[in-house]
């Protein structure tokens, strides 16, 4: 547990799906900050930058201009990751991943349709098959 009681976020783990995002995406450069945020932090920039109250999972910025390498912010609302991997019976660290994955993408120009089923849409197919990468990963480096 870290000094606020929030349990420690995986940043290494994080960094490798990201790079491997990155590498999927064929980009020789991006750059990324990820940042964990309690649900009063998240709702705030939720509401500021979206117009929506409460908290959300993620929310990503891209901050570069076309033709420069991807550069973008990302938040990931730690108390809701922790929610969402208690109800879909996921490891807090998993979840984790997946937000900052999610986040990433949308900063590498990925986008879901409102509407779109989950296993319809090209961004989560992505996206989970790099959660996938960072599990396996995670399982062959506990084993050795």
């Amino acid at each position: 547990m870290s000094a606020d009681g929030r349990r420690s976020v995986p940043s290494g783990l994080v960094e490798q799906a990201l790079r491997e995002a990155v590498r999927r995406e064929r980009i020789a450069g991006a750059h990324f900050s990820v940042t964990y945020l309690g649900d009063a932090e998240i709702a705030a920039l939720h509401e500021r930058h979206l117009g929506r109250s409460g908290p959300t999972d993620v929310l990503s910025f891209a901050l570069h201009d076309d033709g420069e390498d991807p550069l973008g912010d990302i938040y990931v609302g730690h108390d809701q990751a922790l929610r969402q991997a208690a109800e879909a019976g996921a490891e807090p660290s998993e979840e984790m991943v997946r937000l900052a994955v999610h986040g990433a993408l949308h900063v590498l120009g990925h986008d879901h349709p409102s509407g779109t089923e989950r296993n319809e849409c090209e961004m989560f197919r992505v996206q989970e098959e790099i959660v996938g990468w960072a599990r396996r990963a995670t399982a062959a480096a506990s084993e050795s």
